[in-house]
């Protein structure tokens, strides 16, 4: 059953260089992929950003928000901190990414034993956080694996899941339906849900597939040793019971374009992009 975990760490404000206080108001502009089906909801803000309008120098150029993967701190600070603007909210929490099956709730407890250490509050390992605060921003890092968003505009609870072919394996988005169920009483049929820009059918090669996928993902496969993993988050999530009219896929895919998306399958060592999902403060 899933695992929830408060949170530890929380982190304060970060001061900025003069060097990056000093970027033009061009250099700071950064792009995000939103969803039509989450435009609609009423105080909700998303996206999933592109590698475009940060401060990072190659190979994490430019709006890398992973601190883990070789970039400076302090420029990863800085990038955090345009996301939070673009956005227009003051906090973000971010979980160690570990590809397992952990859910991490966000609630008022949590984040008041939380303690400083960076500048996005920080959960245990676990790679899906679930909220129904306001002002708080789920941020998922991805850079060809799934950023999977899921909303209930009835009950106003958000889950972000960071979804690659582990997390597909596993089952855990709907590990993440199921607990939005039991904890909010959230119904899968209320629920929207949107997959980011990600790895595509035309990129998803799995030379060893008998070993590391189930034998169900053979009816996804589109031709020798490639899957088409958005049809299987669809597929999962229609099988959790969300409706197939409340279900939006980028189908955009970040290998192909590597030049708006970090990749690491095309790139190998690179940054990590912010998906983030939040409700106004």
């Amino acid at each position: 059953m899933d695992t929830m975990l408060a949170l530890r760490y929380i982190t304060g404000f970060f001061p900025l260089s003069h060097t990056y206080m000093n970027r033009t108001q061009d250099e700071r502009q950064v792009i995000r992929h939103e969803f039509q089906l989450l435009k609609q909801v009423p105080g909700l803000v998303h996206g999933v950003f592109t590698r475009h309008g940060g401060v990072s120098r190659p190979p994490y150029a430019a709006l890398n928000v992973a601190f883990n993967n070789g970039d400076s701190f302090e420029a990863v600070c800085e990038n955090l901190s345009r996301v939070k603007d673009a956005l227009r909210i003051s906090q973000l929490v971010a979980g160690i990414q570990v590809h397992g099956d952990t859910v991490h709730l966000v609630d008022d407890e949590a984040l008041r034993s939380a303690k400083n250490r960076y500048p996005v509050v920080l959960t245990p390992p676990g790679d899906a956080l679930v909220t129904n605060l306001k002002g708080t921003g789920l941020l998922i890092k991805i850079a060809d694996c799934q950023a999977v968003f899921l909303v209930d505009p009835v009950r106003e609870v958000i889950a972000n899941v960071h979804c690659g072919w582990r997390g597909s394996v596993n089952g855990l988005l709907l590990k993440v339906v199921r607990l939005l169920n039991t904890r909010y009483g959230c119904r899968p049929e209320d629920l929207l849900a949107a997959v980011g820009p990600s790895l595509g059918p035309c990129c998803a090669e799995f030379r060893n597939y008998r070993r590391e996928l189930p034998p169900s993902f053979l009816a996804f496969q589109t031709k020798p040793e490639y899957f088409d993993f958005w049809a299987i988050s669809r597929g999962q999530l229609i099988n959790a019971g969300l409706l197939s009219e409340h279900i939006e896929v980028a189908e955009r895919c970040t290998v192909c374009e590597s030049r708006h998306f970090f990749s690491y399958r095309g790139e190998g060592t690179t940054g990590r992009m912010a998906a983030v999902l939040s409700w106004k403060g």
